[in-house]
């Protein structure tokens, strides 16, 4: 872990000119920098760099950040390796907290099991050239490959013999316990050690940084009492769930395609690979897990899943499908023609006769799969009901909102029933959903040990989790009171976005104060202290406390700004882009022309803001009353005194309907 001091250190030293400059051409534009951003394709430059700032916006894809942003994004490094980077590029030395003797073993195992999976990788690649090797290499050819992809993908094969591997690798001086550890050997009930793969092709499996940790290897004999495929089993190095074959060749392209390509088998990779799609993996076989969705999210929001075009590629395609949706990527399905499948699809077409087809044919997954069970349902009316509801529990599984509001009407159109049919049961389904992933936190927090000690926030840790990163805070959990959610933001915006600005009151103002002219930060902090209030929801009272810590460091309201976009906490970075930049954030030029005076809007906006909080949370106050008085006996003694305190919030709330009138 990188100690805050030295992250500090990193994000004062790091001009975000010099770090984007050193992966595009900036040019001056007034007191910003533009270039064509390198996130899309464009020929008018739209990304701006703001050095005054220290952030960058792309007005044509919306892409904007940090230098340590921009390093992640671009570079697909986390946030502690994009931390390094920028230490590396100012020469700042990074002195992680130490080791344990724990640390060290686990770390140099790891190590030690990689680099024998790279040993097996070279020597069953260097088979390919001995006599009996030639069968795999003429299977390779066999199937249309070029030497260059037999080299891209490191394909070999693992010799006849039962031990020709251990013996190559302990004359390299490989100890036996790592070979067994990495599933590459195995041990007999007897005692022997024998080779796992022999007699097959091999196709190593790289994790996303190019390192070998598994293979797959498969027969090339007929006889159906052999398995066609044998693979390695999970290791330390190597869990299935957390990869996907081929993403290490695919992930640049995916990330400049803004699009990932998902096929089944190996060769679908490969041969879609050699023919010029590149932006194309393979989930070996299985539905995708929640690891993978969150691998591909890291690259690309936007996936097509080819299958094959038989019964059994249909139906596949309605499996696993959930998780992808759930976890805010955008599906689309390909079906191939009957009896082809990616691999034999490439081999017998050109690169722009596959591209247009797979343009042609994308199928939105929602509206595949509504068409495809209204097929199977029939005129059957129990199947339709089914139906319905299958679907709409679909389009529960999206997160964001919006893009549910678009599929119902679609959906609603496609099976002829009334859109409000569908809303009912998608919103029973996410109350669902919401109440399930509440408890099962309940259930990990009430499992989790309690650390004996908290660290010092000097030696606290910098590496979170990204879970919320991209989330539609409408829908994350640390989101927990939605009522106030709009207003909660809109005070947060003002304070991130114009906190050290001085409100200059009229004197007529009720506001004003000749002699302490307080910033916008100070005025709502003041009125939230003197009404005894704090944020209700977790995500904005995190980022509100952060704030106001780096404020009384007498940061400037950029510094902050980039401190904020740059935090360790995840969370925090989301809520802060959502607040700076992806809604407000314009050019200087229009800032000028839309406000003759920035006063004058704040002035009036910022105590609109505060009235218009306090009559929201008398909104619900007051329903709360309400419903506490319904469910009371009218003779029951606490009724008056209720009575009485829904007359005083009705008051207040009246003086602050006038207030706002005014404003």
């Amino acid at each position: 872990m990188i100690p805050r001091q030295t992250v500090e250190q990193i994000l004062d030293a790091a001009r975000i000119e010099d770090v984007i400059g050193d992966f595009v051409t900036l040019k001056r534009r007034g007191a910003n920098l533009v270039a064509c951003c390198p996130f899309h394709n464009e020929k008018t430059p739209s990304f701006y760099v703001s050095p005054s700032k220290g952030i960058f916006k792309c007005f044509g894809c919306g892409k904007s950040g940090t230098a340590v942003g921009f390093v992640m994004e671009h570079e697909n490094l986390s946030y502690s390796e994009a931390l390094k980077y920028l230490a590396k590029r100012y020469g700042i030395e990074v002195v992680e907290k130490e080791e344990t003797a724990e640390d060290i073993a686990a770390r140099q195992r790891g190590e030690s099991l990689m680099l024998v999976s790279e040993f097996a990788q070279k020597f069953f690649a260097g088979q390919l050239e001995t006599t009996e090797g030639r069968i795999g290499h003429d299977y390779f050819l066999s199937r249309g490959l070029e030497e260059e992809t037999i080299k891209t993908f490191g394909l070999g094969w693992a010799p006849s013999g039962r031990d020709s591997l251990q013996k190559a690798a302990r004359e390299a001086g490989f100890k036996e316990e790592y070979l067994i550890d990495t599933g590459l050997c195995f041990r007999t009930e007897d005692g022997k050690v024998l080779d796992r793969f022999y007699d097959r092709v091999s196709f190593p499996i790289h994790n996303i940084s190019g390192r070998v940790i598994a293979f797959g290897c498969r027969t090339l004999r007929s006889d159906k009492t052999v398995a066609k495929y044998v693979n390695s089993p999970e290791t330390d190095i190597y869990q299935k769930r957390t990869t996907l074959y081929g993403m290490y060749q695919a992930k640049n392209e995916v990330h400049k395609q803004d699009k990932f390509i998902l096929v089944e088998g190996y060769l679908d990779v490969i041969s879609m690979h050699q023919l010029g799609i590149r932006n194309v993996a393979a989930s070996s076989g299985t539905s995708l897990t929640t690891e993978q969705v969150r691998l591909i999210k890291r690259f690309t929001d936007n996936v097509t899943i080819i299958y094959d075009g038989d019964s059994a590629g249909i139906h596949a395609a309605l499996r696993g499908i959930g998780l992808v949706l759930e976890g805010g990527l955008n599906v689309r399905i390909v079906l191939l023609p009957d009896g082809d499948d990616p691999d034999s699809f490439a081999r017998r077409h050109t690169l722009q006769e596959v591209q247009d087809f797979i343009r042609d044919n994308e199928q939105d997954f929602i509206g595949f799969k509504t068409r495809m069970l209204l097929d199977d349902a029939g005129k059957d009316p129990i199947k339709r009901a089914g139906l319905i509801n299958d679907i709409a529990d679909t389009i529960a599984l999206i997160p964001d909102p919006i893009k549910r509001g678009v599929y119902v009407p679609f959906a609603a159109g496609e099976l002829n029933i009334d859109e409000q049919l569908l809303y009912d049961r998608i919103k029973k389904t996410r109350e669902r959903m919401l109440e399930e992933k509440r408890r099962e936190k309940e259930r990990t927090e009430s499992a989790a040990p309690m650390p004996e000690t908290a660290p010092f926030p000097d030696e606290a840790p910098i590496e979170t989790t990204d879970a919320y990163v991209g989330v539609p805070l409408a829908e994350d959990p640390l989101i927990n009171d939605r009522t106030l959610e709009p207003c909660e933001a809109e005070l947060l915006g003002f304070i991130l976005r114009n906190g050290r600005t001085k409100l200059v009151f009229d004197p007529d103002n009720e506001l004003y104060n000749a002699d302490n002219v307080l910033t916008v930060a100070q005025l709502i902090d003041a009125a939230l202290y003197e009404d005894g209030i704090e944020f209700s929801n977790t995500a904005y009272a995190r980022t509100y406390e952060k704030y106001f810590e780096l404020y009384n460091q007498e940061l400037s309201q950029d510094k902050i700004s980039v401190r904020l976009l740059s935090d360790p906490d995840s969370v925090i970075r989301e809520v802060a882009k959502r607040l700076i930049q992806d809604k407000h954030q314009i050019t200087v030029q229009k800032f000028e022309k839309s406000l003759t005076n920035e006063n004058t809007v704040l002035t009036m906006f910022v105590p609109k803001a505060l009235y218009a909080y306090n009559k929201a949370r008398l909104d619900k106050e007051l329903k709360e009353l309400t419903r506490a008085l319904a469910a009371l006996d009218p003779e029951d003694s606490r009724a008056a005194d209720l009575m009485t305190a829904i007359m005083e919030k009705n008051k207040l709330k009246n003086i602050l309907t006038t207030k706002l009138g005014r404003v």
